[in-house]
């Protein structure tokens, strides 16, 4: 009797733990068994079921239906349908940080479905850690570019005369791709980000912000001023200046040039300026003080 009692003590507790797992149910009907970890506005992260100890995943809270909990509780997000984003399993970056997956941002239509979001000029962005200002489109206004909230005046690089450099950050089109080159100046030649204090400035901002090419900057100007600089649109500054503002930011200045991450010579890199009045492309010694602004990809 006492084997017998045993027994079916072990099968009941088999039976709730069986039991005891979250339902993840997508908006396409796909049902993960889980165990949810965390929850975010974005996100949620998740292990399966049947592998407790595996990898963690992350899966857009814009994709889920519903999500049942072990207890009985159900917990709604949306009923439309959204293009599928698949879960990717967490990894880990070089500081041992978990790496988030991106998700597409999601709006909500009138008639209650949910879409990828599309962009204007002069929208504050405030997505996955990034905030800025929309500066820059892609044709289907769902990608470009963010502007930082605010700006400060430094020098491009630090030497002078006899020491003047050649870094080889003399792309115009991919600020980017400039940063790779800094950064791997200073490593070849044994200096550091001190050396580089516009590039110091937007990496210390975090992963993925870089001060933009000329290229991108004057391309920044003209999305300033309405698109075009061949009229004078205040209204679009005024949208662009007051999101600034409002998201506790500085206005862009108009009388000054920016930095761009474009270099000309051992002495030059390319500026640009915000105002509608030519020569939008001035070279500027690279130990002078001028504005900065960092962008980041969206």
């Amino acid at each position: 009797m006492k084997r017998i009692a045993l027994l079916l003590l072990a099968a009941f507790f088999g039976a709730f733990a069986a039991s005891a797992q979250d339902l993840i149910v997508k908006i396409d009907s796909t049902k993960i068994e889980a165990r949810v970890i965390e929850i975010s506005p974005e996100s949620v992260r998740y292990k399966r079921f049947s592998n407790p100890e595996g990898p963690t995943y992350l899966l857009p809270t814009a994709e889920i239906h519903y999500i049942r909990y072990a207890n009985g509780e159900m917990e709604y997000y949306t009923r439309a349908a959204v293009p599928a984003v698949p879960a990717v399993p967490e990894a880990a970056n070089p500081a041992g940080e978990p790496q988030v997956a991106p998700a597409p941002l999601m709006t909500q239509t009138a008639g209650g479905q949910y879409v990828l979001k599309e962009y204007e000029i002069g929208e504050l962005y405030d997505y996955n850690g990034v905030k800025g200002v929309v500066c820059l489109l892609s044709d289907d206004k769902r990608h470009g570019l963010v502007l930082s909230l605010d700006e400060i005046y430094l020098h491009w690089s630090e030497f002078r005369k006899p020491d003047l450099r050649l870094v080889g950050a003399d792309d115009r089109t991919d600020g980017a791709e400039n940063m790779v080159r800094v950064a791997r100046y200073i490593e070849e030649n044994n200096l550091s980000w001190e050396d580089f204090p516009a590039f110091k400035w937007c990496r210390d901002k975090g992963e993925g912000w870089y001060l933009p090419s000329i290229d991108e900057l004057l391309t920044i100007g003209h999305n300033y001023n309405g698109g075009s600089r061949l009229h004078n649109d205040r209204q679009a500054r005024n949208k662009f200046n007051e999101a600034l503002k409002d998201a506790g930011g500085k206005r862009m200045d108009r009388m000054v040039y920016y930095f761009s991450s474009t270099e000309m010579d051992e002495k030059n890199a390319y500026t640009s300026h915000m105002s509608i009045e030519p020569p939008y492309v001035v070279e500027i010694p690279k130990y002078n003080k001028f504005l900065v602004r960092a962008v980041h990809r969206f």
